[in-house]
């Protein structure tokens, strides 16, 4: 690979237009491809098979009325008094506005809601007191009953008493007929009573059904009096927007027309949108970002000393990350991609692309000033600087694609698209890099540099100059470099590792969720729409579950039973979910048409990302099924992050231990050592755990907030922990490569191992304190974004580079390889064999290459690339 780069530097230097105007055609085709290809990304998260998933998909097929998703919509008066009945008028005129909006089944005026409410609660206070005055009228009708009755009695005992007379006087056979007449009269009487008893009981039985269905109907009514359109004061409403998809799946489009009509609002209304409607796609570069690009172009300009030489790796870098961001853009027509998929690659791809034009322009500075032929050191630097980018980013890459083997579609497409940014960086850095270089030619070097270059210049060879540099290097570095004290990498290793413990420490209070209408910033129409809604009508209404229950099959008979039999069971369900802790309200809306499925809608006591709306989640899907009957299941949008959050966590190990493998791996093929890999690895999951603690200590505890903009702690994105795994591995991986690779060459160069320690950081460190400022100035500039998404990702990933950098890779591994003397590169004999010879930095290529004089490569003709690679394949 290091020759075949060489190679590559080589005729990319040479054809330095052809190069530049290639990538530039490339630049072009993927605007292209946006322009026509771009759609609209996607603002929320779904994962299918997921409990939340399965519900949802349930009421499509079978319930599609209640399948689709909500969202809510704040009016207030302006003055801040109660609405009047010219507001109210406004607020209809805009609800039907918004109803004509396409993807929209219903919009609810709240005052006809509330009114519609009040008209129900009448009908049950009229209900009860038609109820009592039935009651009434059959109490008074059972008494005439009862008083009749009372009389025939009594006539039938004067009757028996006549027919004992008449029997006892022998009279009996005259007056045979008069009894039995009387008789007749009796009995049709008690006949006529029994008929009207019959009458009355079915009048009081039906008066009971009725009373019952009442008291339901109140029931129900009062288990939903909290959720309320319009608060008690009078001064808010709650509009109220049903749509035809489900809650993960509306169109952007439709979004932005309703937000649209709202913002058509008079000016005597304030009108808020939660986050379910205006959580839109964060901007792909801010005013952050630009702060992030200044602090690495300052960075670039004191390590490099020129500004051609610190605008090279930054115009790169841009290029790189204009191809990539359009590029996945213009998929996002036809795959389904979140918002912040081309933020996180246009993240990476700053980072990674300035870094790795960095190390190989830095390579060809030095060789510059070591008196290297031009062309010749830009085809070196790209063989053995670039040589190392590519085995970095191939690390990086890998990582990446990794996310996909956790099963979690919009992770492993995040991962894809980050991969994606990452192999744009390292093919521009091996390719557009030379071709820049070779046309700036000397002026990569200052004017400083260039005239002693030229002062020094007394006809000797580059490799004659560099050659003496380097045998004076070789004999004066035992009398110059001497190792760390012993005392001293104990307390490196102490003091390193105890503050990234402490620092750690919150990660374990960590707590996944997505970002609701709470986390936004103060003067934002979504935390406006979500502190109000708290305020007004209880912190639940921000997140509330939708609950499925199953009802028996409907047996044969009437529909007035089928109807009574299903408001019961409605009832029962509604009843048992109301009696739960942390819930406020429960409100019925509606059932399938095959009465099969109902649908509850149920508000917790708290927000939607709070540990007790988290754990009513769980608790009413433990109770399935309710009273050994009712199979229920819970959806929406809180239910959704609550499995997203928990799939996401247990992908994590899984995802940790691939990532952890991976790197065991590649540095023992890098180092041919144990020890090495082993602590490279352990540092990289303690940096890990260190950024997650700061991630935790500021965005969910509060801690800096101000320093942060953090106005609103809260969970932390669920994705967050896995995203960071693959990007930090990389990272870290490319700061151990460049440091170890240097120790590495020193020991098998005969260097003692804690002097080869010494020599490796002095090589290295300068290169990769400079890159890493740059990363985590770019990452930080994301920490400033708008969207509160974007914000803990960037502070993740530049806090995480710091400590892994500065602390890790500069601190505890040469202290740590320093106590292992020369323990540290050692392997087993079996394994040494079977290991290839990775020669990431490129050493053998130096060998085969001698560095010619200036001007003697000039006089050669250029060479083709397809013949050199046909060379390198002989």
């Amino acid at each position: 690979m290091a020759e075949f780069l060489y190679r590559v530097g080589r005729w990319s230097a040479r054809r330095a237009k052809t190069v530049i105007v290639a990538w530039l055609a490339v630049l072009v085709a993927a605007g292209v491809a946006f322009a026509l290809g771009a759609g609209t990304l996607a603002t929320t998260f779904s994962i299918p098979g997921t409990p939340t998933a399965e519900v949802t998909d349930r009421l499509q097929s079978d319930f599609p009325d209640a399948s689709g998703g909500t969202g809510t919509v704040v009016v207030q008066s302006a003055d801040g008094e109660e609405l009047t009945a010219a507001q109210q008028d406004e607020i209809a005129g805009l609800v039907a506005d918004a109803s004509e909006v396409d993807g929209v089944t219903a919009v609810m005026d709240p005052f006809v809601t509330e009114a519609d409410r009040a008209t129900q609660q009448q009908q049950v206070e009229d209900g009860r007191a038609q109820v009592e005055a039935g009651r009434t009228q059959l109490e008074a009708g059972q008494a005439q009953l009862d008083a009749g009755r009372a009389q025939l009695e009594a006539g039938q005992a004067q009757l028996d008493a006549a027919r004992a007379q008449a029997e006892a006087a022998g009279m009996l056979a005259q007056a045979q007929p008069q009894l039995d007449a009387q008789q007749a009269t009796i009995d049709q009487g008690l006949a006529a009573l029994e008929t009207q008893q019959t009458a009355l009981d079915d009048g009081a039985s039906q008066l009971e059904e009725q009373s019952a269905q009442l008291e339901q109907g109140a029931t129900l009514l009062d288990m939903a009096s909290e959720i309320r359109m319009v608060s008690e004061d009078g001064t808010t409403a709650i509009v109220m927007i049903s749509f035809t998809d489900p809650q993960m799946e509306i169109p952007q489009e439709t979004k932005d027309e309703l937000v649209s009509v709202f913002d058509t609002a008079p000016a005597d209304l304030e009108v808020h949108l939660s986050a379910d409607m205006t959580m839109g796609a964060p901007s792909i570069i801010g005013a952050g970002e630009i702060v992030g690009l200044l602090v690495a172009a300052v960075v670039l300009v004191v390590m490099l000393g020129t500004l051609i030489g610190a605008g090279l790796p930054i115009l790169t870098a841009l290029i790189g990350v204009g191809i990539g961001a359009l590029g996945a853009l213009s998929l996002s027509g036809v795959v389904e991609m979140a918002s912040v998929t081309p933020v996180l690659g246009l993240m990476l791809g700053l980072a990674v692309g300035i870094d790795y034009s960095l190390f190989i322009v830095n390579r060809h500075r030095r060789q510059l000033k070591a008196g290297d032929e031009l062309h010749e050191s830009i085809a070196l630097a790209n063989g053995t600087s670039g040589n190392a980018v590519v085995f970095a980013g191939t690390t990086v890459l890998v990582a990446l694609l990794a996310l996909n083997v956790t099963g979690i579609p919009f992770l492993g497409l995040m991962g894809t698209v980050g991969a994606a940014c990452i192999a744009i960086a390292v093919l521009i850095a091996v390719t557009l890099t030379p071709a820049l270089l070779g046309l700036v030619g000397e002026r990569i070097l200052s004017k400083k540099e260039r005239a002693r270059l030229a002062g020094t210049a007394v006809g000797g060879s580059g490799a004659a100059t560099r050659g003496a540099q380097e045998a004076q290097g070789a004999t004066s570095a035992p009398a110059e470099i001497r190792p760390m004290s012993t005392g001293w990498a104990v307390v490196r290793v102490v003091v390193g590792i105890a503050a990234l413990l402490l620092v750690a420490l919150p990660a374990l209070d960590l707590r996944l969720n997505l970002p609701d209408g709470s986390t936004e910033p103060h003067d934002s129409t979504q935390y406006q729409a979500y502190s109000t809604l708290a305020e007004k009508f209880g912190e639940g209404q921000n997140g509330t579950l939708l609950v499925v229950a199953d009802l028996p099959a409907v047996e044969a008979g009437s529909e007035a039973e089928a109807a009574v039999d299903s408001m019961t069971a409605q009832v029962e369900i509604a009843q048992t979910l109301f009696d739960q802790e942390d819930v406020v309200a429960v409100a019925p809306i509606g059932t399938s048409e095959d009465g099969t499925v109902a649908a509850f809608q149920v508000v917790p006591a708290e927000g939607p990302t709070s540990e007790s709306t988290e754990e009513l989640v769980h608790t009413l899907r433990d109770m399935s099924p309710i009273d050994g009957t009712y199979e229920i299941g819970v959806a929406g949008s809180a239910s959704g992050n609550v499995d997203i959050s928990e799939k996401l966590a247990s992908a994590l190990p899984v995802y940790l231990a691939v990532v952890v493998g991976l790197s065991l791996i590649i540095l023992v093929l890098v180092f041919r050592s144990i020890f090495v890999p082993v602590i490279a690895t352990l540092g990289f999951i303690l940096s890990y755990f260190a950024a997650l603690g700061g991630v935790v200590a500021i965005y969910q505890w509060g801690w800096l907030g101000g320093v942060f903009g953090v106005e609103s702690p809260g969970p932390i994105l669920n994705f967050l922990p896995t995203i960071l795994v693959g990007i930090l591995f990389g990272l870290a991986m490319d700061y151990m490569l460049f440091l170890g690779s240097g120790m590495r060459e020193a020991y098998a160069h005969g260097a003692p191992a804690r002097i080869a320690v010494v020599q490796g950081v002095r090589a290295g460190r300068s290169v990769v304190t400079a890159a890493a400022i740059i990363m985590i100035a770019v990452f930080g500039g994301f920490i400033f974004s708008h969207s509160a998404m974007i914000r803990p990702i960037g502070f993740a990933l530049a806090f995480g580079v710091l400590v892994d950098a500065f602390v890790i890779r500069m601190m505890v591994v040469p202290a740590l390889m320093h106590l292992a003397g020369d323990k540290a590169w050692w392997l087993p004999r079996w394994l040494d064999k079977i290991l290839p010879d990775v020669d990431v930095e490129g050493a053998s290529l130096e060998r085969r290459h001698p560095h010619e004089a200036a001007g003697a490569a000039e006089a050669a003709p250029e060479d083709d690339l397809d013949k050199d690679t046909a060379s390198v394949r002989g």
